[in-house]
């Protein structure tokens, strides 16, 4: 049997994507039902067969030094900010750590896109000679776990889990194995991705993995609904600031992270294995890790990027790992509003879940309507739905699944959970 982990505590989080610039505003832009996705109006679009994506709204970047602007890759800037955010929440429990206890897991699914493609084009066009001495390092997919230690001063280590989509949640996976192994005492985990490029767009478009939707941006992410034909790229980043259980001051918390599943599918480096048995798998350990059962949760937060093969491997998978329960089990699913962020899905993600737990509504699945026949759950495509009051403790189920077969699922609380033991 696995063993179980020793709670995780959220002392902080930050977040920022095309919904909003910080939790906060994401949280509200979700509950009114908005759309982050918009059309791409720039010369560099006009010739794409897909124009449309999720961008972090402007003026965002305005807090940054001009020098860490120009030495680093957007994906950097956005993770940056977002762990700066979930840091200065966390100051009024974290105040008097030793900055070596400190450490950063920080994934990402490409890295930095933006400036591979500038450069090659600099390359392309001028020679050698073009090229930006400091290409290597801000392209490398490590540069926004290292920037965010040197920004912040933080001593502990800085980790980089690449696995595509998944990249985020399994960060927060390491995160809580770092603490409960003692090699740290707060840890800021999470995810961020820049990829609405041109190099982007052309390159996931090459493959019809993207919505074609260019006339109808806001309807064009369907997670779980009949009519979807692909993701939506996106950017953004959250970060969420993690302590154990028995460090951290009654009340000071804002959600937890009970424990992490994972598995990988061995199937195809695209395509999911279809009925999802190895996404199962996940879910079952993350169940067993933190010692619940799927009639102890009170909802779940799809992987659901819009794809057809990707959404009905994950409804089986929920199906077969919950039994009964998937049939009033409230599924949300947050990529029709958002886009789908990459490496930056997972973090973003979960902050939104514990946010509904925090709350007690599960929000409503924009576009899932109507709904795949063949999609057995109980998808939020109505509209929000409360989750039980008279519940204590607030149980979730998170899925994240990347290219590669990667696959991780998280149990998140909404309450400071019974002790550890």
């Amino acid at each position: 049997m696995a063993p179980r982990a020793e709670p995780t505590a959220v002392v902080g989080w930050g977040s920022l994507n095309p919904l909003g610039v910080d939790a906060d505003s994401t949280w509200n832009a979700v509950v009114a039902g908005r759309s982050g996705i918009q059309v791409i109006r720039e010369p560099w679009t006009d010739d794409l067969p897909v124009r449309l994506a999720g961008c972090v709204p402007t003026g965002t970047l305005d807090s940054l030094s001009p020098l860490l602007r120009r030495r680093s890759d957007r994906c950097t800037h956005l993770a940056v900010i977002a762990a700066r955010q979930a840091w200065a929440m966390a100051t009024p429990v974290t105040t008097g750590i030793d900055p070596n206890r400190v450490a950063v897991v920080v994934g990402t699914g490409i890295g930095g896109l933006a400036t591979m493609h500038d450069q090659h084009m600099h390359l392309s066009a001028g020679g050698p000679n073009r090229v930006n001495p400091l290409t290597v390092p801000m392209l490398i997919p490590d540069a926004a776990a290292g920037q965010i230690a040197i920004d912040l001063g933080v001593l502990g280590g800085a980790h980089t889990p690449v696995s595509a989509c998944a990249s985020g949640a399994e960060a927060l996976m390491l995160a809580q194995m770092l603490l409960n192994d003692d090699r740290a005492d707060l840890v800021l985990a999470g995810g961020s991705e820049a990829p609405v490029n041109r190099l982007g767009l052309v390159g996931f478009s090459a493959m019809r993995a993207l919505s074609t939707r260019n006339e109808a941006p806001d309807q064009a992410s369907r997670p779980y609904g009949q009519g979807r034909d692909g993701f939506v790229l996106s950017e953004g980043a959250g970060v969420l600031a993690l302590m154990r259980q028995s460090d951290t001051p009654e009340g000071a918390d804002l959600g937890w992270l009970l424990a992490s599943g994972s598995s990988s599918d061995a199937h195809h480096i695209v395509a999911p294995e279809p009925q999802g048995l190895q996404a199962s798998r996940a879910i079952e350990d993350a169940l067993r890790r933190a010692d619940v059962s799927p009639t102890d949760l009170c909802g779940v937060q799809a992987h659901a990027t819009g794809t057809s093969l990707g959404d009905l491997a994950e409804a089986r998978a929920l199906r077969r790992s919950l039994g009964s329960a998937a049939d009033h089990l409230p599924v949300y699913a947050p990529k029709g509003q958002l886009g789908h962020l990459l490496g930056g899905a997972g973090a973003v993600e979960s902050i939104l879940a514990l946010q509904a737990l925090r709350q007690g509504v599960m929000p409503g699945s924009l576009n899932a309507d109507p709904l795949d026949p063949e999609v057995m759950l109980a998808v939020t495509n109505q509209g929000p739905v409360a989750l039980p009051s008279e519940q204590g403790k607030l149980l979730l189920l998170k899925n994240a699944f990347g290219f590669g077969g990667h696959n991780i699922s998280l149990v998140l609380a909404g309450s400071r959970p019974a002790p550890h033991g």
